[in-house]
């Protein structure tokens, strides 16, 4: 297992999507969107031998987060699997609409976590479906009806397709806002 960091620490506390944020900042992601490649041959050169085992090694680690972010019931049903990316593809059968609402808990939860005083800053890669929840999490009431759209139309734009829209978005809630009229009576 890697090293006890501030980022690992929030794996305590929180479920399933935090822990595979916690998986992207570590690097260890990739193997919950491939499946795993075939074992390397006896002639495979020694970047394809790593190349496997740097998958292994990220799988095991994957597969450790996820587990133990289930309850007894799920572990027990998952356990056996082979792979990270096997155990999240059964649970998107299973569970598959719920899953932008707990991306969004999970954002809300990270988002309001804070790290602790004198800890090291993490480099991280954040992927673009990540970087989507952030900016929808971080817009304020008025843009409630959008995020709603958002979820409920199951959109996937870009960032910069998201901007675009957030930004038309803005327009019309601007032209929608109450205008006050000030009367002033001759006296």
């Amino acid at each position: 297992m890697t090293a006890f960091n501030p980022l690992t620490a929030i794996l305590i506390k929180t479920n399933l999507w935090v822990r595979i944020i916690v998986l992207l900042a570590e690097e260890y992601k990739f193997v919950l969107d491939e499946v795993c490649p075939e074992k390397p041959g006896d002639d495979a050169t020694d970047d394809e031998q790593k190349d496997y085992q740097k998958w292994i090694k990220a799988d095991e680690m994957a597969r450790c987060y996820i587990l133990a972010s289930m309850s007894n019931v799920l572990q027990h049903q998952h356990q056996s699997m082979e792979s990270a990316y096997d155990i999240l593809e059964n649970l998107k059968e299973m569970f598959g609409d719920q899953n932008r609402a707990a991306k969004q808990t999970a954002m809300k939860a990270l988002l309001n976590t804070k790290m602790v005083e004198g800890s090291s800053v993490l480099g991280a890669n954040i992927n673009k479906d990540t970087q989507v929840e952030m900016i929808l999490r971080t817009l304020p009431d008025s843009f409630q009806q959008f995020r709603l759209n958002y979820n409920m139309n199951k959109m996937d734009l870009s960032l910069a397709k998201l901007l675009n829209e957030l930004q038309s978005a803005e327009t019309i809630i601007k032209s929608q806002a109450p205008r006050v009229a000030l009367n002033f009576e001759a006296g």
